[in-house]
């Protein structure tokens, strides 16, 4: 019993030492006084690893900005406010109007366009279009939040985490939030295909016809209303030779990135996405070689259970999802995928508090601001998207407790850790002064900034600054 109190003690001491909104959590063994984290993970996570860290957020998030103010004072102080990231930092946004209660309905959306700049909008075949008739565009009534706020097992419903992607678009251009389109091609016949496409060997040949028909709907739809998509999900085949999902169209990857070269207009963003596996970057690249038109590369990075986590907590050779997550092997994993020459998106992330305690809760948040500090470091990462940000709310099979907040819209110890990073930590606000010459220079994280002075008549003026 004493023990769990100190373990209490510990989590609200660290996620509670405030400065400001600035919450506090170890980045090392020193740190760690309450040995919240095993010595062997911390020797992975040394000191020599976060400098290098800190050293490559310093040189490839930042940029030098240089303005002339003609009727500044010279001498005089400049406030620099820095108004959204360059980097991409999302979510899905599966659970849209689903959380059973209009407070929690506005706490949930109230996340993007603050913790989040990104989302991911879901485009699951078997739920966007159950019947051959035609897809989902359109929200209806079982769409509402009146509709979930009657139900007491909404996880029960076809399209629970399947929203109507168009009031989602909707919300998303009124507050400015990027958005990322998923999936649109799936071989998962159980989770992905409709019930109404057969999955009979023989068949194989209209379920090709029906991806070239699913691919020309959706480009000719939306167009590039949808910045991004991914294209094709999980599509590597973890042993050469033996299918992930049984019969599919030969090459379908490559084909359906093919036909959604044509079909989408050019400044639309094609992403494969997929797991750590061996085979994917050879994967990528074999077809990149043979032409199709690749842009992005989604990678995903899933721990599925409690031990996994624990271990990983430990410094154990944790192999999770079929990833290491010892930083030396994801730098190592990262390295290899820059040979593929392109950018590289986080497209799924899950980070589980090993239980509900105080303890579980700082291991999440711990492991949450390392893989964050390290991920954000990587030069050619440009988008980093937390998959299930709401306890209980993921598909089946998937962690309870991998949220940023409890299932009533508490935020927990790793929503602080990350809000922290991108809120705090990432954000440039300073005042410089102007010198003799009326200009002001600064570093600060790439971005929009709002730049505050008093004129020579005193009049307090403002204008907008991109740091690129």
């Amino acid at each position: 019993m004493m023990k769990k109190v100190l373990f209490a003690l510990a989590g609200l001491l660290l996620c509670l030492s405030l400065d400001g909104q600035h919450y506090s959590f170890p980045k090392s063994a020193e740190e760690d006084k309450n040995k919240i984290m095993g010595d062997a993970y911390w020797n992975l996570w040394n000191p020599q690893l976060q400098s290098q860290i800190d050293a490559n957020i310093e040189r490839y998030r930042k940029a030098e900005g240089e303005i002339l103010l003609i009727d500044v004072v010279p001498e005089s102080d400049v406030q620099i406010e820095q108004l959204s990231h360059d980097f991409i930092f999302g979510s899905h946004i599966f659970n849209f109007d689903q959380l059973g209660s209009d407070d929690l309905n506005r706490k949930y959306k109230d996340l993007f366009g603050t913790l989040f700049n990104s989302a991911t909008i879901a485009f699951y075949w078997k739920t966007f279009e159950p019947r051959p008739e035609g897809p989902r565009y359109s929200a209806s009534e079982i769409d509402e939040s009146s509709y979930w706020n009657s139900l007491s097992e909404p996880w029960k419903e076809f399209h629970w985490r399947r929203p109507a992607p168009e009031k989602i678009i909707e919300f998303c251009k009124e507050r400015d939030i990027h958005m990322h389109a998923h999936p649109l091609i799936w071989g998962n016949t159980k989770w992905n295909h409709p019930d109404w496409i057969s999955k009979e060997p023989n068949k194989v040949g209209e379920m090709e016809r029906l991806f070239e028909k699913r691919i020309n709907e959706m480009a000719e739809y939306y167009g590039d209303e949808l910045p991004s998509w991914d294209i094709v999900n999980e599509s590597v085949d973890p042993i050469p030779g033996k299918p992930r999902y049984g019969v599919m169209p030969e090459d379908y990857t490559y084909k359906s990135f093919k036909l959604a070269e044509n079909k989408f207009p050019s400044s639309v963003l094609l992403n494969i996405n997929d797991s750590w596996r061996e085979v994917y970057p050879p994967f990528i690249k074999d077809l990149i070689q043979r032409g199709a038109k690749i842009d992005v590369v989604g990678l995903q990075m899933h721990i599925f259970s409690n031990d996994e986590c624990k271990g990983i907590a430990e410094g154990e050779n944790v192999i999770a999802n079929g990833t290491s997550w010892k930083p030396v092997d994801v730098i190592r994993y990262l390295e290899e995928l820059d040979e593929c020459g392109r950018p590289i998106h986080l497209s799924e992330i899950t980070i589980p508090a090993p239980g509900r305690d105080d303890r579980a809760n700082m291991i999440q948040a711990i492991m949450a601001q390392n893989m964050y500090r390290l991920w954000f470091s990587w030069p050619t990462i440009f988008r980093i998207t937390w998959w299930n940000f709401v306890d209980d709310c993921g598909a089946a099979g998937e962690p309870l407790t991998s949220g940023l907040f409890t299932r009533q819209m508490d935020p927990k110890p790793s929503f602080h850790a990350l809000n922290n990073l991108i809120n705090s930590e990432w954000k440039t606000n300073m005042i410089v002064k102007a010198d003799k010459e009326k200009s002001i220079k600064f570093r600060g994280f790439k971005g929009n900034y709002r730049i505050t002075w008093k004129d020579t008549s005193g009049n307090t003026q403002t204008k907008e600054y991109y740091v690129k």
